[in-house]
């Protein structure tokens, strides 16, 4: 393989880490580790929506770049990856067949939508057992919540590639459980039970609500259910 071919194929395994859910320091790791197995000297340059690799070989100096943003979350399509790179480092897998390799994985199928939404309504139950909830009907509640919402964020991604369509979706659909439940005194005085799907299917509220909880109620300190 060319040096050209070797960076190229360096960064094809870096943005399938990227934009898959890899942290930004381990793909950067994997990557430089691959460039040292194809024997490059690999620098990635992170950035939103684009990746660039700047590789130095004995015979070539070179820069390229690829689009990227890291907006999914496919963690079989990443350990997959990390799998592929190991074995390339340990001479298991040869570079030519890498290429190969690396195409099947970015092209494996997300996991079963099923199990997307079981998993989502999972985290939601086990994040209002952290915020004290007792009652069957909240936890019911929580797990139909999450589920649905979950099944709205895999439908979108099918119609539309736009980042913010999805949480925004989940958001007012956990809103409108939420407020609904209310209205029938299914869920807590303090509101927060019910919105707790909201929660696992929009990144950032946990972060930015976790102080109101604990100034409020503290953590398991009484029960909001």
């Amino acid at each position: 393989m060319t040096a050209h071919e070797r960076a190229n194929l360096v960064l094809a395994f870096a943005k399938t880490l990227y934009v898959n859910g890899q942290a930004t320091e381990q793909m950067v790791d994997a990557a430089e580790r691959l460039g040292r197995a194809l024997g490059l000297r690999t620098t990635i340059i992170p950035r939103w929506g684009e990746l660039e690799l700047v590789a130095d070989s004995d015979d070539a100096a070179l820069a390229v770049r690829a689009v990227a943003a890291p907006a999914g979350v496919e963690m079989e399509r990443v350990a997959s990856t990390m799998r592929a790179v190991e074995d390339i480092a340990a001479g298991r897998l040869a570079p030519d067949a890498a290429k190969e390799k690396i195409d099947q994985i970015s092209r494996s199928p997300p996991s079963p939508t099923g199990l997307f939404a079981l998993a989502a309504a999972a985290g939601a139950v086990a994040l209002g057992v952290i915020f004290g909830v007792q009652h069957i009907w909240a936890v019911i509640l929580i797990f139909v919540s999450a589920g649905a919402g979950a099944v709205v964020r895999r439908a979108l991604s099918r119609l539309s590639a736009n980042l913010f369509l999805q949480p925004f979706s989940a958001a007012v659909l956990a809103g409108f459980i939420g407020a609904v439940a209310v209205s029938w005194d299914l869920s807590s005085s303090l509101r927060l039970v019910a919105i707790c799907p909201c929660m696992v299917l929009v990144p950032g509220p946990i972060f930015s609500t976790a102080p109101l909880i604990s100034s409020t109620a503290g953590w398991g300190s009484a029960p909001l259910d």
